[in-house]
């Protein structure tokens, strides 16, 4: 697992009238602050990626559908570095994710329908200095393939 990173298993708790899941609480290890709370979407088959931070942690879970979320460890000087992590999350597998600053991130829709991620990030998006950088999906360094892995 790459340093820093923290996987937390999703309880459901159904019942006659629907379904309750908590995603994070401020009692959390992985709580580090509250920025804001935003959903994002893909499409079946599109590659939302790369992109990191260098103060925001991201606090990810896929509330519909499924998507394959994908780690790497671009840090200079971590113990994990150019480590790569796959999680596949969603409805058949709810967590939440907990990225560290400084990891490369990005996520493939895997479902037939559109998912939903909802994120909770440790800091506020600043509209005029984002701590957001972007790397292209398919043209860069990072050691990945968005692939489907067949066989």
């Amino acid at each position: 697992m790459i340093e820093g990173v923290m996987v937390k298993k999703l309880r459901v708790i159904p019942d006659e009238r629907g379904r309750l899941m908590e995603i994070l609480r401020a009692d959390d290890e992985m709580f580090k602050g509250f920025g804001q709370v935003y959903m994002t979407t893909a499409y079946p088959g599109v590659v939302k990626g790369w992109h990191y931070h260098k103060k925001q942690c991201d606090n990810m879970a896929v509330v519909r559908g499924m998507m394959k979320i994908v780690l790497y460890d671009g840090r200079e000087g971590s113990a994990t570095h150019s480590q790569i992590n796959e999680f596949f999350a969603g409805e058949h597998n709810p967590i939440l994710l907990h990225i560290p600053p400084g990891v490369h991130h990005g996520f493939k829709c895997i479902s037939q329908e559109e998912a939903q991620v909802v994120n909770i990030p440790s800091e506020t998006y600043n509209y005029e200095e984002p701590d957001e950088f972007r790397v292209h999906p398919h043209d860069n360094s990072t050691p990945y393939d968005w692939q489907r892995k067949d066989g």
